[in-house]
């Protein structure tokens, strides 16, 4: 396999990887929803305000995905979107105060705008409808382990928010390995 093939499977397993860490947080506040609203002590309505300050956030990259692709190499806007991802993620695990968790909301829908976007149309330019099923299939894998992830933190570490500490974590590593692919 020569060095070309090598780095677009390469490119290729990046890419599908992010879409699995996509996935990943989608897949985690169903389960530690009951947790999360018995540790602040909320009604169950307030889940929306959480669902609206995400939503803000993945709005405002999808609609600046275009613009954002056009000054900035695809690398560059993967490793931002991965690490305001990641840091939002581990914010929840940290965050003493619910308010703190819904504003941290803002920047985990940036981060996952941002890679949504980025990777919809690096993939929909340079390869094609194949390859897009199967980056949206990966998705897929990421939603279906989150839950797992969540339910072994809660049921073996104790705490909803060692699940989102272990994919913050996840998420800024892959930031770091996009940082040093970005070329």
């Amino acid at each position: 396999m020569g060095a070309r093939a090598r780095t677009g499977l390469g490119l290729a397993l990046l890419a599908f990887v992010a879409y699995v860490s996509l996935g990943l947080p989608d897949g985690l506040l169903g389960v530690a929803w009951p947790s999360i609203r018995g540790n602040f002590g909320l009604a169950q309505g307030s889940l929306g305000t959480l669902f609206i300050t995400t939503t803000v956030g993945y709005l405002a990259s999808s609609f600046f995905g275009g613009r954002l692709m056009a000054c900035f190499r695809l690398g560059t806007i993967l490793a931002l979107s991965t690490f305001f991802a990641g840091a939002a993620l581990v914010g929840y695990a940290v965050s003493p105060r619910w308010w703190t968790l819904v504003v941290l909301g803002v920047f985990a829908g940036l981060g996952g705008g941002g890679i949504d976007v980025a990777l919809n149309i690096y993939v929909a330019t340079h390869h094609g409808e194949r390859m897009m099923q199967w980056l949206h299939a990966s998705y897929g894998v990421g939603a279906m382990i989150g839950p797992v992830i969540m339910t072994l933190a809660i049921g073996s570490l104790g705490t909803w928010r060692w699940g989102y500490a272990i994919v913050g974590g996840l998420q800024l590593t892959l930031a770091a390995t996009f940082v040093a692919t970005a070329s």
